[in-house]
């Protein structure tokens, strides 16, 4: 039932609406005054006021503009009784009225009919501000719960992302050098690396990007970590690297797993014989820069057509072999390296990476902080779309 608050001094005229009002099924409350109006109205918070213009002490635009500027009653459906503005001439007063907030007004003497109707349309009004206030309120706590959530999950992927980082391993320091640049997508994707020397005269190196983004990903690849770096695969020689690929594709389907497949490029270095033994699933080729002139830099594209892992059973994958020349480099990626949004819309690409990779060798070998902040300077967005990682693998001279 909506209430109905009716302030006005006239006794008779006040109870001849109050009756009528009740009559009508509203809950009716009246005041003899403009003050004793307002306090009725913030203890009611009335759906629609109905208000005498003259009234001493306080007029009814008094009243309207305290109710108006109250948070709690602005919303209140407010009438004007009044004889003031219907007569030629007078619309200076409307537009008072108007200028304190008035909703409508009723001209004085009142025919009873035109303010039922003028309520009706009032509480219409006044239903439908209630409404969107309920929608508003309502997405306003979704919001707040989606803000909640979305903290919530950004902290999940951070710390997803610190555990990723911590399984990696720690740069490598000896006959061969490796060093290593990680730097996870806002959302954390599926990139994961390893080396480790199988035994001491064979270094086991490898670089996998499950597709997709989010924790599904990362624990994939993280599955994948375990499993070679456990050399848990059944009936596999981890010296022969399409071995390896061929094991995991009997064991990673996308079928089990999640429809997600994965890309890897793993090799396997031996310093006695200077031979890279490599196969690749679906990755971008590492490149091999190499040459005795800095001027004169070399590069190798180590690279295959075969398959991703998971996307089709029971097949073999390419073997191939490369002599590995002293004091050359070895950079193994994914792609989050290269595909990179340029502010104009263009993607920075692979081929702009082996110029920036190449062009630092020529000098020195780069520093992957350094190019990891060329990489972000050309980016149009601060956060990465992909994971990125990199390898430099440093060959020196071996000691027998």
């Amino acid at each position: 039932m909506f209430k109905i608050l009716v302030i006005d001094d006239d006794p008779i005229l006040r109870l001849a609406l109050k009756k009528s009002l009740q009559n009508q099924g509203y809950d009716t409350t009246v005041a003899s005054n403009g003050k004793e109006g307002i306090t009725l109205a913030k203890q009611l918070r009335p759906a629609l006021i109905v208000c005498d213009w003259v009234m001493s002490e306080m007029d009814g635009l008094e009243v309207c503009r305290y109710i108006k500027e109250d948070p709690e009653l602005a919303t209140t459906f407010f009438i004007l009784l009044t004889a003031k503005g219907a007569a030629p001439g007078e619309e200076e007063e409307r537009v008072k009225g108007l200028d304190a907030g008035a909703d409508e007004f009723v001209s004085k003497p009142i025919e009873m009919n035109e303010l039922k109707a003028r309520i009706r349309a009032g509480l219409r009004l006044h239903q439908l501000n209630q409404d969107l206030q309920a929608k508003k309120q309502a997405l306003e706590e979704l919001n707040q719960t989606l803000q909640r959530q979305k903290q919530i999950l950004e902290t999940e992927l951070a710390e997803a992302a610190d555990y990723v980082r911590s399984l990696l391993p720690s740069p490598l320091v000896g006959t061969v050098t490796i060093e290593a640049l990680f730097v996870p997508s806002a959302q954390l994707g599926g990139d994961c690396f390893d080396y480790y020397w199988i035994d001491d005269e064979n270094l086991a190196i490898y670089l996998l990007d499950v597709s997709g983004h989010g924790v599904g990903s990362a624990l994939l690849s993280v599955s994948v970590l375990n499993v070679l770096r456990s050399q848990s695969l059944p009936n596999t020689n981890f010296y022969r690297p399409n071995e390896v690929l061929k094991a995991l594709n009997d064991n990673f389907q996308m079928s089990s797993n999640g429809e997600k497949y994965f890309t890897i490029w793993y090799g396997v270095y031996n310093p006695v014989k200077r031979q890279l033994v490599y196969a690749n699933a679906g990755h971008p080729p590492a490149v091999l820069l190499y040459g005795n002139n800095t001027s004169s830099m070399n590069i190798k594209q180590l690279t295959s057509l075969d398959l991703p892992i998971g996307f089709v059973p029971d097949i073999n994958f390419d073997i191939a072999v490369t002599e590995i020349e002293e004091n050359s480099t070895l950079y193994i990626f994914s792609d989050g390296t290269y595909e990179i949004q340029q502010p104009d819309g263009t993607i920075w690409g692979l081929n702009s990476l082996l110029n920036l990779l190449s062009k630092s060798s020529k000098t020195n070998l780069p520093d992957l902080n350094e190019v990891l902040a060329q990489i972000m300077e050309l980016s149009s967005n601060p956060h990465l779309d992909d994971d990125l990682s990199l390898l430099q693998v440093k060959f020196g001279t071996h000691q027998i």
